[in-house]
């Protein structure tokens, strides 16, 4: 007897014909990553951010100084005219040469283009520096004051220091750099040191069960290991390269405030001091506002009457700060964690008051 379709179709145990497996269901297309999108959200957002900035930040009529944002200035906008400005770049945060991979460039390096764009503009006669900054990197700190001093020497326009919040460490040593110093009664001033931060984490990997084994060329090329006690002899390495960073800021606040290093020494073990404090000390030369800075370097600049002012990089510097804290939460945890745990240990010597 021929084969019937039937006997070949696969039986139950009752011997019932067995339906036919189902047809899996398509494997879901794989989705895009994530940073696309945001990208894509960040373009939009930024758009309309900066078409509101635009329109708020124009020039309004209102007392007080004058103002002009510089959210890309024609060419030649300021040369066009006959007006003269103080110019106003303002330090903010800790002093590095880059900050975090921001959005918008922070840092060491954006902060002395900016003081730069301002030396060469012939209408700016003069230039405050508004400082909100606990310090930074040993390194940065020295290049910006490297360039105020050549701003001053070359281009011969006076700089004002306008101390807001605090002003401490590598914060004060940029003042120091400075013309003059203007300080709120409350700044908080000083804060003169060095500080080689270092940590042990030992104990932790040996509970994680992870031991770290380094192959150098020599003895002290791993000094300040997070992964083993520190040798007395590394201690007075390091002791010795923190002595040497820590005159050369002494020798920069005395040339600065015209002082000798016999005489800063007393007050520069660390510690920090309210704005009236710094001014008995000699460490500022007025208490005051924003604005009295302002006037203080219209003086200083010989701009008759009422200054003006013109603010380098701060408009879109602000916007695009607000819109990276708004899109903070679609980057992930796991990256903001490294961030701050890599905050914890930054590599080498600072100017920077760390309380």
């Amino acid at each position: 007897m021929s084969d019937t379709p039937d006997e070949h179709k696969p039986q139950d145990l009752a011997g019932a014909p067995a339906e036919p497996a189902p047809n899996p269901e398509p494997a879901p297309e794989p989705r895009r990553p994530r940073r696309l999108a945001v990208k894509a959200l960040i373009g939009l957002y930024a758009a309309s951010l900066l078409a509101a900035g635009v329109l708020l930040l124009r020039p309004t009529a209102k007392e007080g100084p004058k103002e002009k944002a510089s959210i890309k200035l024609p060419k030649g906008l300021l040369s066009s005219g006959k007006k003269e400005y103080v110019g106003v770049v303002q330090i903010e945060g800790a002093i590095f040469q880059q900050d975090g991979g921001g959005v918008w460039a922070k840092g060491s390096g954006a902060w002395g283009k900016r003081l730069e764009r301002l030396a060469k503009k012939t209408e700016v006669k003069a230039i405050v520096l508004a400082i909100n900054s606990p310090g930074g990197s040993v390194g940065s700190v020295q290049e910006l004051h490297a360039l105020l001093a050549r701003i001053r020497k070359e281009h011969k326009k006076p700089v004002v220091a306008q101390l807001g919040d605090v002003a401490a460490s590598g914060g004060y040593y940029l003042a120091v750099a400075c013309d003059k110093i203007v300080a709120h009664p409350g700044t908080l001033v000083g804060s003169i040191g060095v500080i080689f931060n270092t940590m042990n984490v030992e104990g932790l990997m040996a509970k994680l069960g992870v031991k770290q084994a380094p192959i150098k060329s020599g003895k002290m090329k791993d000094i300040g290991s997070m992964t083993r006690p520190m040798t007395e002899e590394e201690r007075a390495l390091l002791q010795g390269v923190i002595d040497n960073a820590y005159g050369q800021f002494l020798v920069a606040v005395a040339d600065g405030r015209h002082m000798t290093v016999d005489a800063v020494k007393p007050f520069a073990d660390g510690r920090i001091v309210t704005g009236e404090q710094a001014l008995k000390l000699g460490y500022v030369d007025e208490l005051g506002d924003s604005w009295r800075a302002v006037q203080l370097a219209a003086e200083l600049g010989g701009i008759q009457g009422t200054p003006e002012v013109y603010r380098e990089g701060e408009a879109l510097s602000g916007i695009m700060d607000m819109l990276e804290s708004r899109l903070a939460f679609m980057r992930g945890p796991d990256l903001g964690l490294l961030e701050r745990l890599g905050a914890l240990q930054p590599a080498g010597l600072e100017y920077r008051w760390r309380p």
